[in-house]
């Protein structure tokens, strides 16, 4: 797991696949699972990007390695996934 971003609204963390434990074995193929979870700090929720989701964001990160935003641009990127936003955070 990697911290990608912080701020005063969100944070963004890349849950990377491991995989040897968490690796799906679909058709002969391996699957390696990875996603990104965005947390809303303003509203308490949590989104979890996987798949096809988590595919066009890391479009994002990779258009931002290339050009740096700046933080507005980050953190309206982050709003637009943020409306995805359900499930609240827990500490445990």
């Amino acid at each position: 797991m990697n911290l990608l971003y912080e701020s005063d609204s969100f944070t963004v963390m890349h849950m990377l696949a491991n995989a040897e434990n968490e690796a799906t074995p679909i058709q002969g193929h391996v699957l390696e699972r990875h996603g990104f979870e965005i947390v809303d700090k303003r509203s308490g929720k949590e989104v979890y990007l996987d798949g096809s989701w988590a595919e066009m964001f890391q479009q994002h990160i990779h258009a931002w390695q290339l050009q740096t935003p700046t933080q507005e641009e980050v953190e309206d990127t982050l709003e637009s996934y943020a409306g995805l936003a359900q499930q609240p955070v827990i500490v445990h």
